[in-house]
């Protein structure tokens, strides 16, 4: 059986949350973070030879990283739902947006997170180099999500699941004021109404908050 390896407050909610806009039947384990590293628990890091979450085990399979993982599942289990196809008119923008997520977006986060606790220690101009591309990207969010309600176009897709977590979760360890990005606040709105959503979240990480604003 399909079971996925949720370490708390990481990347691995998407995972969760993919099974439940599916409806699948999957097995959930859940993992806390080592209280004083707050890095993932031994356990954890041997599922898998990189370490990191998210993990899916599927009988002997063992399979690492967001976007793989997330297509394995729409293509075995989830009949192709969730992705577009070549020829739909959403399938660049598919494209882009699901590979923006971990590709640009989250390396851009993690360096608000360096830069938030050693920047006293990095050079003021360097600093501003890195702080740059972090905004050009929210400033490229921003204006995707005034062309249309979701990133590939009128409807929900696996592009969202992949970049909701650097847009919410990561937020909480990469602070990012989003006050001056109405079409990425109202989207983050539309998100969490989502039941699966709203389930995963309940489900992966009981009585954290979402931070959809």
């Amino acid at each position: 059986m399909l079971t996925v390896h949720h370490l708390g407050v990481s990347q691995s909610d998407r995972i969760v949350w993919l099974c439940e806009e599916l409806a699948i039947p999957y097995n959930l384990v859940l993992y806390d973070r080592d209280p004083k590293s707050g890095m993932a628990p031994a356990d954890y890091r041997a599922l898998h030879p990189f370490g990191t979450a998210p993990v899916i085990t599927d009988g002997t399979l063992v399979l690492g990283e967001s976007a793989a993982i997330i297509d394995y599942i729409v293509a075995k289990y989830g009949n192709g739902q969730l992705s577009v196809g070549f020829g739909d008119p959403g399938f660049t923008n598919y494209l882009f947006w699901y590979h923006f997520a971990n590709g640009s977006l989250m390396p851009s986060a993690l360096v608000d997170l360096i830069v938030a606790r050693f920047g006293t220690a990095i050079d003021a101009q360097a600093i501003a180099a890195l702080q740059a591309r972090s905004t050009r990207a929210y400033e490229m969010i921003e204006a995707r999500l005034g062309e249309a309600p979701y990133f590939a176009g009128d409807d929900f897709s696996a592009a969202d699941i992949m970049m909701v977590f650097p847009l919410t979760t990561m937020r909480m360890f990469a602070p990012r004021d989003i006050a001056p990005f109405p079409n990425l606040r109202a989207y983050l709105q539309r998100i969490g109404t989502r039941p699966a959503y709203i389930r995963a979240m309940e489900k992966a990480d009981p009585g954290k908050p979402l931070n959809l604003s």
